[in-house]
C-alpha cells in the first residue's frame, strides 16, 4: 500500500527492522552511512535496495533533514554498489518512488538499482 510521505518516520517499517538486525537481508554493500541488499521480488536480473542508516521517509525528507555527509556518504554507496557489481559499463537505473502517485510502499528512503541486461524503456504509455 502506498504512504505519505509527509508522516512521520516509523520506527517499525521493514527497513528499519532489517537495519536493526531483526529480518534478514541478503547484503552486498554496508558502511556508516548505507546498506545494500538483494530485493526479495527482483524486477531485473542485478536488482538491489541501498538504504541510508538514519530515520528518513523519502528523498524529500533526506535532502531537506540529512547532513552534507550523510547525503554524499549515501551517494557514494550506491556508486560503489553499481561498480562493485560490474554495472556501470553496461548501464544501470536508479529509482526512488517518493509518495503515493509513484507507488512508495515503505517509509524509509530506499534506492533501486536495476542492471545486469536490457532494461527496455521507463514508462510504458
Amino acid at each position: 500500500m502506498p504512504i505519505d510521505p509527509t508522516q512521520p518516520y516509523d520506527d517499525q517499517n521493514v527497513f528499519a527492522r532489517i537495519l536493526r538486525g531483526e529480518i534478514p537481508s541478503n547484503r552486498v554493500y554496508e558502511d556508516e552511512w548505507a546498506v545494500a541488499f538483494h530485493d526479495i521480488a527482483p524486477h531485473a536480473p542485478t536488482h538491489i535496495l541501498v538504504i541510508p542508516r538514519g530515520r528518513y521517509v523519502s528523498w524529500d525528507d533526506f535532502a531537506a533533514r540529512g547532513s552534507a555527509e550523510e547525503i554524499a556518504g549515501f551517494v557514494r554507496a550506491v556508486g560503489h554498489v553499481a561498480r562493485e557489481r560490474g554495472l556501470v559499463a553496461s548501464g544501470y537505473r536508479l529509482l526512488a518512488n517518493i509518495g503515493r502517485d509513484a507507488g512508495q510502499e515503505v517509509p524509509h528512503l530506499h534506492v533501486h538499482l536495476f542492471g545486469g541486461g536490457p532494461l527496455g524503456p521507463m514508462l510504458a504509455r
